[in-house]
């Protein structure tokens, strides 16, 4: 057994470690809404925390980016299939769908609605656990001929490193803060071994409560280590430690959103410390467990956030009510999903030159950093609005720190292209591994071939990365 002081060295190959075979598990675990700025100011005020204990046998990107757009849904599907929203379809938890129609439809008449996979699936949101999805509050669309109910995984057009993961007989685990984040088992439907969801929303939005909820996670993960699954959670029961278990952190994004970080710096308020030492507090829980069941040798740790957060200084901060945004376009909007960005679907394609010129004119107005539309949809990797109907005609882009919102509830967002928004936290970690700086940008969307590589299994069987030629992270 190896101990933290007792790390050994990788081989190296003209200067870069080289991969050290596959490990036996993979622990994965998001800090929502930790930037990548985040690591280093952290740990050079807590020298002796978990995370500064990991970097010191890991690999550190220092310059990784999620999704665009980053919110929670398309940034942790990005992790799970290594491809784009172009490609997955997820664009947010709450987008519209040309092809969709409402729950509880009989598809009937044009088709185009609403596609939210958040807590309005709940059977009661107000429960941290309802039983799950209810199917009447399902989105339906026309498949094969009838109108279905579709869950989130069936919304998914590519497949997961989760349902790679399970074909070959390994198990996962997964535990986030809606039902609908089942989305992870894939098209299949059969990569998740055994989910646990506990419903975000049905605590108070303060640092207080969140670490609460937060500690459900963390004993979730002890609990899959031991070879056991949580009371309320789906799927199968498991026989020894999963082959990758993990899920996500929320107290660090509750922090930066109704405290943040003092005016002007990097430096944390005493909220979000708090809740970034009982995250760190809360892996080493994950650590001691794996040293203790002599697993830890075995495993690789990759902690990496599915999205950032802005704005980093809340000097920056204003926010505009999104419903001038929409009526300024001066054309049919059918749907508009708003946060520290804009994605506006129209009812007719043929307006989006009107709707951009309007949109222009009222540039200061509505502090509008960009607008991306048309050709430079394509371009930038969004895809096209004219033949797929999960993208939005234009997308607005305010400048950084400006809120499209009329909550008073909280002084930064995430789901925009800023980098305050896309610049994540992203590390590995082994005692097999030499702590190494990697500087070159890389996407979060690298984490599922690694994943598979680090597990001795084919990275090219994910259909994300066959269509995006999807690397794996350096150093693997």
């Amino acid at each position: 057994m190896r101990y933290w002081g007792l790390a050994l060295t990788s081989l190296f190959v003209s200067g870069v470690a080289a991969h050290s075979g596959p490990y036996k598990h993979v622990f994965f675990v998001s800090i929502d809404g930790f930037h990548g700025s985040d690591v280093q100011h952290y740990v050079s005020k807590r020298p002796h925390s978990t995370m500064a204990r990991l970097l010191a046998t890991g690999y550190e990107y220092t310059n990784a980016y999620t999704s665009a757009p980053s919110d929670s849904f398309p940034g942790t599907i990005n992790q799970m299939t290594g491809a784009s929203p172009a490609h997955t379809g997820v664009w947010y938890d709450d987008i519209y769908d040309r092809t969709f129609y409402p729950p509880g439809s009989n598809c009937t008449g044009p088709a185009g609605a609403e596609v939210e996979y958040a807590e309005n699936c709940d059977f009661n949101s107000t429960l941290l656990f309802s039983g799950g999805i209810d199917v009447k509050n399902l989105p339906r669309k026309i498949v094969d001929g009838k109108c279905r109910s579709i869950f989130p995984h069936q919304r998914l057009l590519v497949n997961t490193w989760l349902e790679i993961v399970t074909k070959y007989g390994g198990t996962t685990c997964y535990g986030d803060k809606h039902p609908t984040y089942e989305i992870v088992s894939g098209p299949s439907g059969k990569g998740l071994t055994s989910g646990y969801f506990p419903e975000i929303q049905a605590i108070p939005v303060t640092v207080n409560a969140t670490i609460a909820y937060d500690e459900l996670h963390v004993n979730a993960f002890l609990d899959w280590i031991d070879g056991k699954v949580p009371v309320n959670s789906t799927g199968d029961r498991l026989k020894e430690t999963p082959t990758a278990f993990g899920g996500n952190f929320q107290a660090v994004s509750v922090a930066q959103k109704t405290a943040g970080y003092v005016n002007g710096s990097l430096d944390f308020t005493p909220d979000l410390f708090r809740a970034t030492d009982f995250v760190d507090g809360s892996i080493k829980k994950v650590v001691d467990k794996l040293i203790q069941k002599k697993i830890y040798d075995d495993t690789l740790i990759l902690i990496c956030s599915k999205h950032g957060q802005a704005p980093i200084n809340p000097n920056f901060y204003g926010k505009i009510d999104p419903a001038l945004v929409q009526n300024t376009t001066g054309v049919d909007v059918l749907f508009m999903t708003a946060d520290d960005i804009a994605l506006i679907f129209l009812k007719h394609h043929g307006d989006t030159e009107t709707a951009v010129r309007n949109l222009e004119k009222a540039r200061d107005a509505l502090k509008i950093y960009d607008i991306i539309y048309g050709r430079r949809l394509i371009e930038d990797g969004f895809g096209d609005p004219l033949s797929n109907p999960a993208v939005p005609d234009i997308i607005v882009r305010p400048i950084q720190g400006i809120i499209y919102t009329t909550s008073t509830a909280k002084i930064a967002e995430h789901g925009g292209l800023s980098d305050d928004d896309r610049h994540v936290a992203c590390f590995v970690s082994n005692p097999k591994l030499k702590k190494t700086q990697f500087t070159d940008p890389v996407s979060t969307k690298q984490v599922a071939p690694t994943i598979l590589r680090a597990l001795g299994l084919d990275e090219g069987e994910l259909q994300g990365v066959q269509l995006e030629h999807t690397q794996v992270l350096q150093g693997f």
